[in-house]
């Protein structure tokens, strides 16, 4: 059974290009995609495409919140929807997490878009303010994970950090895999809210929290088999306090061996998609490609996450970093404001011995069902593990002084870093 599932395909050339990356044949000025309305409605595809909507929150008193939304559609079998909601207190270490299989999952609600949606656990109901300049769109979130947990927020997307996908049209955010574009192996897609103000509380065990924060919301779409769309991901979202207006996040995956650029054993290409907003305006946004055999250093545009000081962790395999580096630099898309912008941060994230904002490592085959666990498992022989990590953080930015005042000389930005690091194979 499992034969058809897990085959593919041959192609004529062996040694052809079999990968093409989001930011493929766009030049700097390019990069920017505005999002229509199609690009955050749920696509629902079946085949073993997996979609997934979150929201990300960094709250004012140093909690960090996420919010997520699976759609999994694993072949022959029916798709299945996982809610999961994870809080983490910085101040406490304290962290609740809780994930479930959502029944009678229903995309559009009565009434509503694609970009709502409901089901017995939870709604999240899509709101356009055309009178309102300030916060033209918004997501109004609600869920019911039993008696120790509900949650009540809205995300309001600032008019002046609109969201974006890399190029432009209907295909802007895709990365293909696969020679033939017509008809790829398949894709991957993602699409961002860079910056949101999160209002909204929770109650756990009857007791109710209250929060307010920046936040940002993603929503992407591997049409692909998990296993063979990358060997790794680093993910890193920063937010400053709601009155210095500043976010800048990160996604970045790696090909495994069977993508790149001469076909099968070419691979190991490094895609980086980023976006810079300060004074809660989007001044950049970022992509690079880094080819296995290229000096990403020569690039116009930098957006690239590099691992420092990587040790062996016993208790995965794999080789954690003890410090991340962060880069971004792209043109600005100030209107008036000609030059680069470019932002860098470092963040520790500590030893194997003495981690440091370590929220969990997240072994992903305990949290998919068996099934496809024991497919995935025997045909890759993968072993996926996420780290995550929250982290008081500098975002040290330059640019044109009329983005901001101040700018051109640079500045130092205070902030919390929430970012992730998978890994999937060696």
């Amino acid at each position: 059974m499992f034969s058809s599932l897990f085959s593919t395909s041959a192609p004529a050339d062996l040694t052809a290009q079999n990968f093409t990356p989001v930011n493929s044949g766009l030049s700097a000025e390019e990069l920017c995609g505005e999002l229509q309305q199609s690009d955050t409605e749920w696509l629902c595809a079946g085949g073993f495409a997996t979609e997934t909507q979150i929201w990300y929150v960094v709250t004012e008193d140093g909690k960090s919140v996420m919010c997520q939304i699976i759609h999994s559609a694993v072949g022959l079998w029916y798709p299945q929807i996982q809610f999961t909601f994870k809080i983490y207190d910085s101040k406490t270490g304290e962290q609740f997490w809780k994930s479930v299989n959502a029944t009678n999952f229903v995309t559009p609600p009565s009434g509503l878009d694609k970009r709502s949606s409901k089901a017995d656990q939870f709604s999240v109901t899509y709101k356009s303010h055309p009178d309102n300049p300030d916060f033209p769109e918004s997501y109004t979130f609600n869920a019911n994970l039993g008696q120790d947990m509900q949650i009540s927020m809205e995300l309001k997307r600032y008019g002046t950090a609109p969201g974006f996908k890399v190029g432009k049209g209907p295909k802007g955010g895709y990365s293909y895999f696969g020679p033939d574009l017509e008809k790829p192996d398949g894709y991957v897609i993602h699409r961002f809210w860079p910056r949101m103000l999160a209002e909204g509380h929770y109650v756990q065990n009857g007791q109710a929290h209250m929060f307010k924060g920046g936040s940002m919301f993603v929503h992407a779409i591997q049409g692909m088999r998990p296993n063979l769309v990358a060997s790794s991901w680093n993910f890193g979202h920063f937010q400053s306090s709601i009155a210095d207006g500043v976010s800048a996040i990160q996604m970045e995956f790696k090909t495994t061996s069977q993508y790149g650029k001469r076909g099968a054993g070419s691979g190991g290409v490094s895609v980086n998609v980023g976006s810079i907003v300060v004074d809660n305006k989007l001044v950049a946004v970022t992509a690079q490609t880094v080819w296995p055999d290229e000096d990403s250093d020569e690039s116009v545009v930098k957006s690239k996450a590099t691992h420092l000081r990587p040790e062996v962790d016993p208790d995965t395999g794999y080789k954690k970093p003890e410090e991340i580096s962060y880069e971004w630099k792209g043109p600005s898309l100030v209107p008036g404001a000609p030059g680069d912008i470019t932002a860098h941060q470092v963040v520790s994230v500590g030893s194997v011995a003495n981690p440091q904002g370590l929220i969990e490592k997240v072994d992903v085959l305990a949290e998919i069902p068996y099934v496809v666990k024991m497919a995935v498992n025997y045909v890759a022989g993968t072993k996926p593990f996420i780290y995550q990590w929250f982290n008081p953080a500098v975002l040290e930015i330059k640019g044109p002084e009329e983005v901001s005042a101040g700018l051109s000389k640079g500045k130092k930005v205070e902030g919390w870093l929430y970012n992730e690091a998978t890994f999937i194979s060696v």
